[in-house]
């Protein structure tokens, strides 16, 4: 839905801009060059619309939910607009559609930008556009999945109930009707006439009603794995959901050779250019670190990179050096950051040296954060399929990063690893694309917490499973054993 509101409003703002320029300036069409040209200022304006309406999350519908959230934050988009505007006329001088064409052009996209956008919110809530959802099955994942469907207008999916044997409080999701058992399911099939049935049975050997499920896909009904749903919503695995099989026989996990090489190309070729044009400012920080606090101005690390093979990561340093053993989660060293080292960590700064692991061929831009390898034995023993994360090479940037962000327990470790899994079923040169973009808003526009926070509703469960607690010698301990001095 998102990216189809992306293209129709694209489109639109495109028309609209052209229209203008006809209007004002088609006197001045004398031959096929200028009509090019002002074609490609239409399109350069045009652009600038979309990327600021993208940074100010106009197109994340669990952010902007409804059109009220739309205007108020249109008029901020608009001025990042102006600004992306301001940088085109910089560039291109003789661009002849300042003044009369501009001002249309405003005037234009809002009387049919507002209309086209409540139309859309008017769309997501229709009720003869609703999905009628039926869930098989409760517990975690089911909740996950309910809580999702209702963050998320744009799917218009609205469940009915569940079917389960179990009626216990603590697995069947507050608010949602409970039908019955699943004996009764042909009965509750033909009174619910649902879409759509989920199955979200963590039990399913014995228990599993083929008969009526293959009656009811017969009849049109839809029945789609849980598991899936799960991903397709929150674009993570539910990685303790998951079976050895369904990742076996799962075509997503193919890596395209293309894109595995235009991602290495394009990282090769983005540390050069990075070494040559930061160098200055490289050489600046690393000297006001120096002058700020007592310590060398890099911290280097060993981490674990493609194919379990270790190399050794290099920051900047942030911190003060330690004083006491203390974990390495963000929440437990605040007070060791320094005071530039607070800047270069708002600004993703601290991760300029690792242009030269990207160099070297120990990372890509974009991939799985490379974890320390003394977590490695601790991650292996708590979080299932840790092994497939080195199947891909590392990077500075990754889908967990723009989607969740730091982690401050074992728990979110397993979290982001549901990310990173994702990011390696799909990896594409597109999705690196994407989550490039996404780092940019992070870093440049300071959108990045807000967007993340957005995507950060619950940690995903673990089936009839207490939170795991890492257990160091002989004794169960809520953080993180003693790790090395930076976070990870």
């Amino acid at each position: 839905m998102a990216i189809t509101l992306a293209l129709l409003e694209g489109t639109l703002l495109f028309a609209v801009v052209c229209s203008a320029i006809f209007l004002w300036v088609h006197p001045l069409l004398v031959d096929w060059i200028d009509l090019l040209s002002l074609l490609g200022q239409a399109l350069g304006l045009s652009l600038c619309c979309i990327v600021a309406f993208y940074y100010n999350d106009l197109y994340d519908l669990r952010i902007v939910r409804t059109f009220g959230d739309f205007l108020a934050r249109l008029l901020q988009a608009f001025g990042v607009a102006f600004i992306f505007m301001a940088g085109f006329y910089t560039l291109f001088p003789d661009t002849k559609l300042a003044g009369g064409p501009f001002i249309s052009s405003v005037l234009i996209i809002l009387v049919f930008l507002l209309p086209l956008r409540a139309l859309s919110y008017a769309a997501m809530r229709s009720r003869r556009l609703e999905e009628r959802v039926l869930i098989l099955g409760s517990g975690p994942l089911v909740g996950s999945i309910v809580s999702e469907l209702e963050a998320q207008p744009q799917f218009r999916s609205v469940v009915l109930g569940l079917v389960d044997d179990t009626t216990g409080s603590a697995r069947v999701p507050a608010g949602c009707p409970h039908f019955g058992s699943l004996e009764r399911l042909d009965e509750i099939l033909s009174e619910a006439r649902p879409d759509q049935v989920i199955v979200g049975m963590a039990e399913r050997r014995g228990r599993l009603p083929l008969r009526s499920l293959l009656a009811a896909r017969m009849s049109g009904i839809e029945v789609v794995d849980a598991v899936e749903v799960y991903e397709r919503l929150t674009g993570k695995l539910a990685i303790e959901s998951l079976s050895p099989s369904s990742l076996i026989f799962s075509r997503e996990f193919r890596k395209s050779r293309v894109d595995l090489v235009v991602g290495r190309v394009v990282s090769l070729v983005a540390s050069v250019v990075g070494l040559v044009a930061f160098a200055p400012l490289m050489a600046l920080i690393a000297v006001v670190i120096r002058l700020d606090s007592r310590g060398p101005a890099l911290f280097i690390q060993d981490r674990i990179g493609l194919r379990g093979k270790r190399f050794r990561l290099m920051k900047f340093r942030t911190m003060h050096p330690e004083t006491v053993h203390v974990s390495e989660w963000v929440r437990d060293n605040t007070d060791r950051v320094t005071r530039v080292g607070y800047w270069l960590r708002k600004y993703r700064l601290d991760e300029l040296p690792q242009f030269v692991n990207i160099f070297r061929g120990d990372m890509n831009l974009v991939g799985p954060r490379p974890h320390p390898v003394s977590n490695l034995e601790l991650f292996r023993e708590c979080i299932p399929y840790y092994a497939l994360r080195s199947e891909v090479r590392p990077g500075v940037t990754g889908w967990a990063q723009v989607r969740y962000g730091y982690a401050n327990n074992l728990d979110e470790e397993i979290e982001k690893m549901r990310y990173d899994l994702y990011y390696i079923k799909h990896l594409s040169a597109l999705r690196d694309l994407r989550i490039l973009v996404d780092t940019v808003k992070i870093v440049f526009f300071g959108l990045g917490s807000r967007a993340a926070d957005a995507y950060r509703v619950e940690p995903a469960p673990r089936a009839g499973q207490a939170a795991v607690v890492p257990v160091v010698g002989g004794v169960a301990h809520a953080a993180s054993p003693r790790l090395p001095q930076e976070r990870v």
